[in-house]
């Protein structure tokens, strides 16, 4: 249950949600004109009550005027921010541990997906930080990923649980990022290391390339509310991903075997592309969408609650901030 209005009188903040949505995101607002300092023991207690509930606030009207500001706020919460580290797509850091969200061009959408949820290690809590609204569009999608779970179809559903999935990585052969990028450093024996602390399947091609495996999960249970969850990218790396002209241009030059990326089945088989069409449909049918303003921030628990980009004109800065790791 949501607090109740007579639950939260004696706050400095008060709680709504979006008008014609449902309970994602929690809309979290001050009473009066206040920035987030003023509020934050107020603001804590509420997504101390709430986030796990329901998957994701959005925290709106609090004044947040940079990226000095987003990261004061995000480290408010307790827990050390984290690195961006054994990345799948272009950041940069611009204050701190605030990066970047992912680099796409603007005409280009990013799916649905929770953070990091290709590989083994992930952050719990993940914040966005809305400095500049785009002229149109530029909206952060969100989904329920206990939602998404329930309603993908438990056929599909079972054989993604009992075989897992097999991510399959090629860095530097300039079709993807360079290793030096994913794994944030220059240092060969730095990315043995930590491949061979995360389980990860590692071939050096040649002195510049880099091929990586690792089986990670298809769904969890969430730690603490032991809700069953869809928690992967398989749709993402899949290679159906891609536009049918660019997966043909890019099998007929380097072959399936060195494409930057893509996925299996644990065991090494094919996933059957129609079983991710109706994944993408799923995700699509359970996506929520608003429009940003200008100091917005949204704060996710990353398994509960899937993220996206929409397409944008004119600049637009949402910055990143991750903390609590699963491991």
């Amino acid at each position: 249950m949501l607090i109740q209005k007579e639950e939260i009188v004696d706050l400095s903040v008060s709680t709504r949600q979006l008008e014609g949505q449902g309970l994602l995101p929690l809309v979290i607002e001050p009473r009066a004109e206040a920035d987030w300092r003023t509020c934050f023991t107020d603001i804590k207690e509420v997504i101390d009550a709430q986030l796990e509930k329901v998957g994701g606030v959005l925290l709106r009207g609090f004044k947040v005027s940079d990226e000095k500001d987003f990261q004061e706020f995000a480290k408010a919460f307790g827990e050390e921010l984290l690195s961006y580290d054994y990345a799948s797509t272009p950041r940069s850091n611009v204050e701190g541990k605030v990066y970047t969200s992912t680099e796409y061009p603007s005409h280009q959408v990013i799916p649905l997906h929770n953070e990091q949820a290709y590989t083994l290690s992930w952050p719990m809590r993940i914040w966005f930080c809305s400095l500049k609204v785009a002229e149109e569009g530029g909206e952060t999608p969100i989904a329920d990923s206990r939602q998404i779970y329930n309603l993908i179809d438990p056929d599909i559903r079972a054989r993604f649980e009992q075989k897992k999935l097999m991510y399959v990585r090629n860095y530097g052969n300039g079709l993807d990022l360079p290793w030096e990028k994913a794994f944030n450093t220059e240092s060969k024996a730095q990315v043995e290391s930590f491949c061979n602390e995360n389980q990860i399947e590692f071939e050096w091609l040649s002195d510049e390339e880099l091929r990586t495996r690792q089986i990670c999960q298809a769904t969890m249970s969430h730690p603490r509310t032991g809700e069953k969850i869809w928690f992967n990218q398989a749709h993402l790396f899949h290679v159906s991903n891609l536009q049918p002209h660019v997966r043909e241009t890019l099998i007929s030059i380097v072959g399936e075997e060195n494409l930057p990326r893509n996925v299996y089945y644990g065991d090494g088989t094919a996933i059957d592309e129609k079983d991710l069409d109706h994944v993408r449909q799923v995700m699509d049918d359970c996506e929520v969408k608003f429009l940003w303003e200008e100091g917005d921030i949204m704060m996710l628990d990353n398994m509960l609650t899937a993220h996206a980009r929409g397409t944008f004109k004119g600049e637009r800065k949402v910055v990143v901030a991750m903390a609590e790791s699963n491991q």
